[in-house]
């Protein structure tokens, strides 16, 4: 009789150590990348993630980044094993852009490396970044995923170290600016090789098998600590409904977004079966981003400060996400503004949940990135230009105990920042006339929304500009008693004419003159309990610094403030009194 092997319990120091190791390794990654990539989209706006992954395609380590590719990279990796099987040897690096497969839009591409240590696949390097343009038209509504650029199934970028040119040179010719795509392809070959490298260290330094254990062991902690906190959680069935403003096709057809979750001991279900079907408009994503709306959300309420982010940390959760829905669209529907839909999809999880645990959720937060795209033959040198303006940041919700944050870019695109305003100038026709927190735009309450930004642009030459916001209709909501933020918002100043009544906060296509003005006005967060009970010196402290008018003190939060900027006391606890009264 064959004896049963001895599982080997990983040593707690050399735990600690692969930890740091795994943590480190992703965070060179990132570094790496962030430091040759060509587009600012990668290395300012930090649209991008990396990641360590097991030989399976289990997530060991990400590097942020987006929140939102945590699944779509894993289900990429696994997608690559199953077409390839065992036709996967060392020097081979793979690739594809498929949306149906990493969740998101054609331009991001994701390149994987299967590390081999001693002839053994023992793990995965993998790059997910942004590409400013994959081909496809520019602006415009696009309804199926053939018109919105260049697709590249699963293929060996390279194979024993030899590089496909052929491949390069198709996706070269499919790109209007080919010398920053294919810098962009480097930096992200930059940034798996260093993967790659860096673990290969840690596995000759320490042992295959040892640090392979240790990884094992970090997962289930992570599940550990996952499971304990879901388990602190009520059980119960846990319901909450809102919608976006319409799919760009259909004006003013709302679309309905409705989450349910399941609680039961140290166990969470999170069913987004009540999303809506797929849209004729190009803002679906694929059904890596509906179990990662999923995971992000449940990584917040159990687990927010467990680093690295791993597979363990979601053993937990179950997801059920239909085939076609806008979090799960199937083939040939349109992907390109996949990202704005999960993001109240994750905020609605966290309204359902405030019945459960109303300190640990935020109220409604702006949920969209504020961007606006603009194209164009740039005056300094006579060359195409393309650039996205933004992200911009909005305001968050305020929870039980705090005031939401202000400016900060939605929650599932973590780590992404805007793109700073001197090297827009310097690089693209565009001067920033203004750029400040957008006044009155939290939502009142005990503990006040964070403020959304404004910016007004004036375009220095002719170009084509597409902004595709959302939620403007859906404000973001308050809680217990806090009111509702702004919603955003698009104008447009054209020849001295002010467009500001765009129906859907959608410009799907305009051409601006030279001298012509946007203004990307994003929205504030939720409030959170009755503006009546906020300090009134803490309303005084807002009105001081512009965040709120004077007019909104009084009538809002029932504050009486004298000319010098002082609070009547006598005068503000009549109002008060009268408002509780109503």
């Amino acid at each position: 009789m064959k004896a049963k092997s001895k599982i080997i319990r990983a040593d707690a120091v050399l735990t600690e150590i692969v930890r740091n190791g795994v943590l480190a390794v992703t965070e060179e990654m990132k570094i790496n990348l962030m430091r040759t990539a060509y587009n600012m989209i990668i290395y300012e706006a930090l649209d991008f993630t990396v990641g360590l992954y097991t030989a399976k395609g289990d997530t060991v380590s990400i590097g942020l980044g987006l929140p939102s590719f945590i699944r779509g990279m894993s289900n990429t990796i696994k997608e690559k094993i199953k077409h390839f099987g065992k036709n996967i040897g060392p020097g081979d690096i793979l690739v594809t852009n498929d949306a149906y497969i990493t969740g998101s839009h054609l331009h991001h591409f994701t390149f994987s490396i299967p590390i081999f240590f001693e002839g053994k696949l023992s793990g995965w390097s993998c790059c997910m970044a942004h590409w400013p343009d994959v081909g496809g038209v520019l602006g415009g509504v696009t309804t199926d995923i053939y018109s919105e650029g260049i697709q590249v199934p699963i293929l060996k970028y390279q194979t024993a170290g030899v590089v496909n040119q052929d491949l390069v040179d198709i996706i070269r010719n499919n790109v209007r600016i080919p010398d920053r795509a294919m810098g962009d392809l480097r930096a992200q070959i930059i940034a798996v090789t260093t993967g790659e490298r860096r673990f290969l260290e840690l596995l000759h330094r320490y042992g295959q098998l040892p640090v392979l254990n240790a990884i094992d062991r970090i997962m289930d902690i992570s599940e550990a600590k996952a499971r304990a906190q879901t388990k602190a959680i009520p059980d119960g069935v846990y319901e909450a409904e809102s919608f976006m403003d319409d799919d760009g096709v259909e004006i003013g057809k709302r679309i309905p977004i409705k989450v349910k979750i399941i609680k039961k001991g140290d166990r969470m279900t999170i069913d987004l079966t009540g999303v809506s079907p797929q849209v004729r408009g190009f803002y679906n994503s694929g059904p890596s981003t509906g179990i990662s709306c999923a995971q992000v959300a449940y990584k917040c309420l159990t687990s927010a400060t467990d680093y690295p982010i791993n597979e363990g940390s979601f053993r937990a959760l179950e997801t059920i996400v239909p085939e076609g829905t806008v979090v799960s669209a199937v083939k040939p529907a349109a992907m390109r503004w996949w990202m704005t839909y999960p993001m109240t999809v994750i905020d609605s999880i966290f309204k359902a949940m405030y019945a459960a645990m109303p300190d640990k959720v935020i109220a409604g937060h702006h949920a969209d990135l504020g961007l606006a795209m603009v194209n164009g033959i740039s005056p300094k040198d006579g060359r195409f230009f393309l650039s996205s303006v933004g992200p911009s940041g909005g305001g968050w919700g305020a929870k039980f105990n705090e005031d939401g944050m202000s400016a900060t870019v939605c929650m599932n695109d973590g780590d992404t920042h805007n793109n700073p305003i001197e090297q827009m100038e310097a690089k693209f026709p565009l001067m920033y006339l203004k750029h400040g927190l957008r006044q009155n735009s939290g939502g009142p309450g005990r503990f006040r929304g964070g403020l959304g930004t404004e910016q007004i642009i004036m375009a220095r030459s002719s170009m084509n500009f597409n902004a595709q916001v959302d939620r403007m209709h859906c404000q973001p909501w308050g809680l217990e008693g806090g009111l509702s933020g702004m919603g955003n918002k698009v104008n447009l100043n054209q020849s001295g004419e002010i467009f500001d009544q765009f129906p859907n906060a959608k410009v799907l296509l305009k051409r601006l003159n030279k001298g012509d003005t946007f203004t990307l006005l994003t929205g504030g967060g939720g409030g959170f309990g009755p503006p009546v009970e906020r300090d009134p010196e803490r309303v005084k402290n807002d009105l001081r610094q512009g965040y709120i008018c004077k007019e909104s003190a009084k009538k809002i939060y029932k504050v009486a403030v004298l000319k010098a900027g002082s609070i009547d006391i006598k005068a503000t606890n009549e109002l008060r009194k009268n408002a509780k009264k109503k």
